[in-house]
């Protein structure tokens, strides 16, 4: 009997453990107390988006560990980053009283997703990253256009660009604009919020600590330096996908070369010209770039090792 429990109980707290890593997988780090830690950054600006956080990256852990043969991926939290982001991706970007059923319904789809990734790329020596996250939410929103049931939030209004105008207008925050492109990675756009998720990646690693923050001034100073809009600037989106471009490439898929931390901030870079065309080409659907130029600049320079090996 006693044993039974004690066998139960680890059996939960193994499962806890698992979805928690999912949460900080989302940043790259495998560590459930840095995930505890962005949880509650996320619930100290929304309790509901915590909880679908928390419920996204359960469903996606447990059906990894459900559905898998090799339990070591699931429990790396490998299969809840990508349902953590989709669920907060859904949560935010529709409306309607269904949202949440939907959103938790997408991180489940997510997780089969993902393993179809895992699947096809796995002779490829590049990462799955957050491409199934990306595929599923972008589809998701396209829906909305000719589903009735599943409405588009009026914060994502497709561009007509033949009448785009480019804005001046808005006062520059450094300081919000640098913490926010750390909290972005998560949709968070609080200083408190930015703030505790940096919090969280320092206690896993202060060289990733460092990292982030690095990440975060070079994107941007690159896109002040290229004339990018304060709109833009200041709530940290051209700021998120350099934070991550810069951790994959200097630490998490380095190349053990001294050159590596200078690869990384030439990347982190290139994200800011990689986010604004791809947001050029997705305004007229209304559809945000999410984290694909993570994504594709990091297989670009991962792949480049592969031929330029003293990269």
């Amino acid at each position: 009997m006693h044993a039974n429990r004690r066998t139960t109980g680890a059996t939960v707290r193994s499962f806890l453990a698992a979805s928690l890593k999912g949460v900080s997988q989302v940043i790259l780090i495998e560590n459930a107390i840095s995930g505890l830690i962005i949880l509650v950054a996320i619930a100290i600006n929304n309790i509901w988006l915590g909880i679908t956080t928390l419920l996204s990256t359960m469903i996606g852990t447990w059906i990894g560990l459900a559905g898998g043969k090799d339990r070591t991926a699931a429990d790396q939290g490998l299969f809840g980053y990508n349902s953590a982001l989709t669920g907060l991706a859904l949560s935010l970007f529709l409306t309607g009283t269904t949202k949440w059923a939907i959103a938790l319904a997408g991180a489940a789809i997510t997780a089969l997703v993902t393993a179809a990734v895992m699947h096809v790329m796995r002779n490829s020596e590049l990462p799955v990253l957050t491409l199934p996250y990306i595929l599923l939410t972008w589809f998701f929103l396209l829906s909305t256009f000719l589903l009735g049931g599943v409405t588009l939030s009026p914060e994502l209004v497709p561009q007509d660009l033949t009448h785009w105008k480019f804005s001046t207008e808005g006062t520059i925050d450094w300081i919000s604009g640098m913490m926010n492109g750390i909290g972005q990675v998560y949709f968070q756009d609080h200083l408190w919020s930015g703030l505790l998720i940096l919090i969280a990646v320092f206690w896993a690693s202060w060289k990733m600590g460092l990292c982030a923050v690095l990440g975060t001034i070079v994107a941007w100073i690159t896109a002040y330096g290229l004339g990018a809009e304060v709109k833009m600037l200041n709530p940290g989106l051209y700021g998120f996908n350099a934070v991550l471009t810069t951790l994959a490439i200097a630490i998490v898929f380095h190349s053990k070369k001294n050159i590596a931390w200078l690869m990384a901030i030439i990347a982190a870079m290139v994200t800011v010209p990689i986010t604004a065309g791809l947001g050029t080409w997705l305004s007229p659907y209304g559809v945000p770039v999410l984290t694909m130029p993570f994504v594709l600049v990091t297989w670009v320079f991962i792949a480049a090792r592969k031929i330029l090996p003293k990269l």
